[in-house]
């Protein structure tokens, strides 16, 4: 179970990473990207930030029999605290980005464990 808990921290910390970095870089590119061109680009960096986890954390932190059930639900709960993250921003009047909806949120996620899935020892 710290396993999990393990693999959930890894990716909500990456995010709040990414959504660090995107929020501060927000300002100067007012131009809204292509939703498609936009997915694509967080997955990419979801799964760079998978490559890059390996070398902190090389192993596998879920146990075996829990390593698909990680995949499926890990992205979907990230995914969902990005969200309830963007409404609360929303609700403030702060700057929602893109990052801060569902579906990216989810991508980025899903390639992050996906990442993790095929490539952690």
């Amino acid at each position: 179970m710290l396993e999990i808990i393990g693999e959930l921290l890894i990716q909500l910390i990456g995010e709040a990473f990414v959504q660090l970095g995107l929020h501060s870089l927000a300002e100067p590119l007012n131009r809204p990207p292509n939703p498609w061109l936009a997915a694509l680009g967080y997955f990419l960096f979801g799964a760079m930030l998978g490559g890059g986890s390996l070398w902190l954390f090389p192993g596998n932190l879920v146990p075996e029999p829990w390593r698909v059930a990680n995949l499926i639900v890990t992205p979907l709960v990230v995914g969902a605290m990005i969200a309830t993250m963007g409404a609360w921003r929303a609700r403030r009047s702060l700057p929602v980005l893109r990052i801060d909806r569902f579906a990216y949120g989810y991508l980025f996620a899903l390639a992050l464990a996906i990442v993790r899935y095929f490539f952690a020892a």
